[in-house]
């Protein structure tokens, strides 16, 4: 009862607050669009106006110049939309509640190896597909904002959404801000802001990440100018506990408490926890910053249309265009192990001993591994229009001249000679030289999307890595949807990780051999469901055999995908939404995938009592056993390994998530197949992400989405 009342009552009052205060957003209502201006008289009928006294006076030209206001109805309207910077296709705002993993910092698909904040991987295995500069450090990739999944708004009011999340057992919180508004009608100006803190349920694997990004589109009144410009920073701290030290350990009744399990690094750490500070004394701190600023002007047909006699709307279809994009990067990748106490270093020691070959001096404290980059490039394009009034068809011709310098710090390792040096950093200058083009043809019916895309290194440190796509999609009719075909090969070289000058490269040799992915996709989308169909081929693909040995595999791997989305009605409010993956590699290599892997939600659903939108339901994943990846944390890459099984419960969730009007609200307790009742009940059946990586018991989420509109 307890309990209830300090989750019910604070929540509760939240509601009403919120409710109280909350405005009524057209978002969940039809947008009335309005596409011209009208006149009306201010005051008095058709054709005559009162001067201040009262009394009618002639209504001649002048007259009605005073006694007759423009008005822009827009100002009565709510119309946002986004875009991807890439994209040719206007998004519109998802509003939707039926699943809380669309907002949250772990999308579907993803697990981590402890906590939200910790290293991620994807069920659904996919390779890495950068040609040229890649430093080959992603395991912490989802947590980042990027240029890619940067929505550049238009909207015709200020808009703002608020989500905050809070786990009541773990003290987890997530917080995020957007705002965006039109300065002018063609200049939009907005801002992401993102907040994890999660201090993990097991010892060291407290996280604190922080993403900021700014953004701004503008179009010139007459069209021919555009420019987009993306700042954004990405600050990952993630402590790093090596996993636990034996599993057995988590049936002990004494150990009921997760954080009295020993772990491998940072053991009885007395470092301190705090919502913007991580206190993390052993484990990862990646950082970035970039500045993306894309400049174009077009030639082409001018027009326009009369609106009424004081406006005028200006059209243009561009023919051909020139375009710039200056991008600007800082990027830096550091482990390290500070040594807060004797217990922490005397098990660190162990640890890097065993499983790194890296014996410590005695004393020795706070040593790091880190590489560094700064990157600037400089892009140069044409793109022809062939076809009037149809800029989804195109040709587009360009290069790219890339500069950049990795800075590499790292001890100076004797192997069993139990010394470690401070770090002398190594400092390398590359450039690349990159030609690309793509045709595109989106028909004016859009029923037809057709694309043909390539990029060749013909010179600097990448000289050779090259990749081509080519895809074609049609739209069918409403009921049966579009049909996609594609592929794509990439010749990669490989990330650099795997270079001998990488402060995360223990061995003598670099990978030189390039990668070569071939990938054949076939996609069927349409109200009722969702299908892809995947074959995956790799060559010379680059891995690590173990906690630091680079590899590369000699044989080909092939790599046969499923992925099915379904949504079912059951009976009246009640719907079934179905996910399954079917994965199937055809050799014995380092790719390690589950056969299959399921997702079902059976939800209750509906509209209730006018401004109620309600989903409630039970949210199940599985998969089958299989030998999955085990984690390297000073490399912080997952690694293939043949030793253990692991084979999970099912996660069972029940969730309660709903909206009124333009606030949402999630409640979810997840990890309910942890309960036993050995030795008195608690939730401490923990499931494995990876050996020696065990996932948390109960979690008890709340959370509440609001959208603004000013």
């Amino acid at each position: 009862m307890h309990f209830l009342k300090k989750i019910l009552l604070p929540g509760s009052l939240l509601v009403f607050t919120l409710l109280f205060f909350t405005p009524d957003i057209l978002a969940q209502r039809p947008v009335r669009t309005i596409r011209s201006n009208v006149l009306r008289p201010r005051e008095g009928a058709a054709g005559a106006a009162l001067n201040r006294t009262g009394q009618q006076r002639d209504t001649t030209a002048a007259a009605r110049k005073i006694g007759f206001e423009h008005r822009d109805d827009l100002k009565d309207s709510v119309s946002i939309s986004f875009r991807y910077p890439e994209s040719l296709t206007k998004s519109n705002i998802d509003s939707s509640i039926n699943d809380f993993r669309n907002y949250y910092s772990i999308p579907r698909g993803y697990q981590t190896i402890g906590n939200n904040g910790n290293a991620a991987y994807p069920i659904v295995f996919s390779p890495d597909k950068i040609t040229g500069f890649d430093p080959g450090l992603h395991a912490f990739d989802v947590y980042k904002y990027t240029l890619e999944n940067t929505k550049l708004y238009h909207t015709t009011k200020p808009f703002t959404t608020l989500n905050y999340l809070f786990d009541y057992l773990t003290k987890e919180q997530v917080a995020s801000a957007m705002h965006t508004q039109n300065i002018r009608p063609n200049w939009n100006a907005g801002f992401d802001y993102r907040l994890i803190s999660s201090p993990g349920v097991f010892q060291n694997q407290n996280t604190s990440h922080n993403n900021f990004r700014f953004f701004s589109s503008y179009q010139g009144r007459k069209k021919r100018y555009g420019a987009e410009l993306i700042l954004l920073t990405n600050k990952l701290i993630s402590a790093e506990n090596g996993g636990i030290t034996d599993p057995l350990l988590l049936a002990d009744p004494d150990r009921k408490r997760r954080i009295a399990v020993p772990v491998n690094l940072g053991n009885n750490s007395s470092s301190s926890f705090s919502v913007f500070s991580s206190g993390m004394s052993v484990g990862n701190r990646y950082s970035e910053f970039q500045v993306q600023l894309k400049q174009r002007y077009d030639f082409g047909k001018r027009d326009s249309v009369i609106i009424n006699d004081s406006t005028k709307e200006y059209l243009f279809y561009p023919k051909l265009r020139f375009q710039h994009t200056f991008n600007y990067q800082d990027l830096s990748f550091r482990f390290e192990d500070n040594f807060t106490s004797s217990n922490s270093s005397v098990s660190d020691s162990v640890f890097f001993s065993d499983k790194y070959d890296i014996h410590i001096k005695p004393g020795a404290k706070n040593f790091y591994f880190q590489d560094k980059w700064s990157f600037i490039s400089n892009d140069f394009s044409i793109r022809q229009f062939p076809e009037t009034k149809n800029p989804a068809q195109f040709i587009d011709a360009g290069i790219t001249l890339e500069n950049y310098k990795g800075t590499f710090s790292k001890p100076y390792i004797q192997r069993n000679l139990i010394e470690i040096y401070p770090p002398a950093p190594v400092v390398k200058n590359f450039y690349n030289a990159i030609v690309h083009g793509e045709y595109r043809n989106k028909t004016r019916n859009r029923k037809w999307d057709a694309s043909l895309t390539g990029a060749f290194h013909v010179a600097g440190h990448y000289a050779g890595d090259f990749r081509a796509g080519a895809s074609l999609e049609r739209f069918l009719n409403p009921a049966w949807g579009t049909i996609r075909v594609s592929f794509e090969n990439i010749n990669r070289s490989p990330a650099y990780i795997f270079n001998t000058n990488s402060a995360f490269n223990f061995d003598t040799a670099s990978l030189t051999k390039q990668e070569n992915i071939t990938i054949f996709a076939f996609q069927a989308s349409n109200k009722r469901f969702n299908l892809t169909i995947r074959n995956t081929s790799i060559a010379n693909y680059a891995y690590f055999t173990n906690y630091y040995h680079p590899n590369q595999f000699s044989g080909l791997i092939n790599l046969t995908q499923g992925i099915l989305s379904t949504k079912n009605k059951i009976i009246g409010h009640l719907n079934l939404y179905s996910d399954f993956v079917i994965q199937q590699t055809a050799t014995s290599g380092p790719v390690k995938v589950p056969l299959l892997f399921t997702r079902q939600r059976l939800a209750f659903e509906g509209n209730f009592f006018k401004n109620l939108n309600l989903s409630t339901g039970l949210d199940v994943s599985y998969n089958t056993p299989y030998k999955a990846n085990h984690y390297s944390p000073i490399i912080g890459r997952f690694f293939a390994q043949d030793t253990t099984t692991i084979s999970n419960l099912p996660t069972v969730d029940v969730y309660f998530n709903f909206r009124i009007r333009s606030l949402t609200m999630y409640v979810i307790a997840e990890n309910l197949n942890t309960a036993q009742f050995n030795d008195g009940f608690a939730f401490t059946k923990n499931n494995f992400a990876a050996p020696y990586y065990p996932t948390p018991g109960l979690l008890f989420r709340l959370g509440v989405r609001w959208f603004m509109v000013n």
